[in-house]
């Protein structure tokens, strides 16, 4: 479209050709910079390109009234400037008033190449195109962007969900055999068959855990509340702890059940590891729209101060799953002394977080 322009000033038909040279070298320089800006967002909104903008704007006017004829084809370019920089109601206002300006121009000078409503609508499609043509590329991109984070953030919620899997998982399974290891190693003197047993008990514990973990790999282990409860019997006993299970309410719902296996699995690990502790209560209580379970031991032992503050590797990371899953997870001190961990969460059903595993 600015070839008519050049044409003329080749052909020595336009007057003053120094002033309409500097003016179309000063066009051609204003709209390369333009355009470029307008595929940076950061770039394209600053005050530069503002300026930029407004400077080809002047010297749009200024080359359409002065020449007329071909230069009024230098509007639907500096619309198309206007495009790449524009946007929202700035685009459709600026768009609007350039157009109508064009068809005003072209209809005062009078010598317009085409009609000036034709020159007026190419005015405003141009930038109307280029405008849309930008949004949409802008728009592809954000989303393969989007994409593109969403797959890192569903690996790193894998590698997440398998670190705390593996974590609860052997955790509690090595204190059970370091413990049956021990008392095993004290009955052995004095009752083989008896330590013998213990030794068995390791064994079974061992091609458990060996389930689990590949249960965990595969991603569809679910934890059991009442299984947990079930296998925490014999190993506190084995440490020399007692155990009391007290239920009120209704059954909590699957999901809350199986985040809630994990809390009494960390507990017993914890208690076994760490309290000293000759009795380990635990305490559910379930309602129509909360469920709760309380682990309380009488323990002192010296490692309870590391496991309460900030709660430890494995009660941090179960905090974190029950919060995703509407839920809270307290660990501390009690008031009458020894250890208390209080997991609470919503009764009904609900999707947790990262996926179909609650682990």
């Amino acid at each position: 479209m600015g070839l008519g322009a050049f044409s003329n000033l080749w052909q020595g038909e336009t007057p003053n050709p120094w002033v309409g040279g500097l003016g179309l070298l000063a066009f051609n320089s204003l709209y390369v910079s333009v355009v470029f800006r307008g595929f940076d967002r950061k770039r394209r909104e600053s005050v530069t390109s503002w300026v930029l903008l407004a400077a080809m704007g002047a010297v749009t006017f200024g080359l359409s009234i002065g020449y007329g004829g071909n230069w009024l084809l230098f509007f639907p370019l500096f619309s198309l400037a206007c495009g790449t920089i524009l946007r929202g109601r700035w685009l459709g206002a600026g768009l609007v008033v350039l157009a109508g300006s064009a068809c005003a121009v072209a209809v005062w000078r009078g010598d317009h190449v085409s009609e000036p409503w034709t020159i007026g609508y190419g005015t405003f499609i141009s930038g109307a195109v280029t405008a849309a043509i930008l949004t949409l590329s802008e728009t592809v991109t954000a989303l393969r962007a989007t994409r593109e984070e969403l797959a890192r953030r569903a690996v790193e919620q894998e590698r997440l969900r398998f670190s705390r899997d593996l974590h609860d998982l052997l955790g509690h399974t090595l204190s059970v055999v370091v413990v049956k290891s021990e008392a095993a190693r004290r009955l052995a003197p004095h009752d083989v068959d008896a330590a013998v047993a213990q030794v068995a008990d390791i064994e079974s514990v061992g091609r458990q855990a060996l389930n689990e973990i590949r249960e965990a790999v595969t991603g569809y282990r679910e934890s059991s509340l009442a299984t947990e409860l079930e296998r925490a019997g014999p190993v506190l006993a084995a440490a020399g702890i007692g155990t009391a299970v007290h239920r009120s309410g209704p059954a909590p719902a699957p999901q809350a059940d199986a985040l809630l296996g994990w809390v009494a699995r960390e507990a017993v690990t914890n208690a076994v590891r760490h309290s000293g502790a000759t009795l380990c209560v635990f305490a559910l209580d379930s309602t129509s729209e909360r469920v709760r379970l309380t682990v309380t031991d009488d323990g002192t032992g010296p490692g309870r101060a590391v496991v309460a503050t900030p709660g430890g590797t494995g009660l941090k990371g179960l905090a974190e799953r029950l919060a995703a899953a509407g839920g809270s997870l307290e660990s501390g001190p009690g008031p009458d002394g020894g250890f208390v961990v209080t997991a609470e969460l919503p009764a009904g059903t609900w999707e947790p977080a990262g996926g179909r595993n609650c682990g």
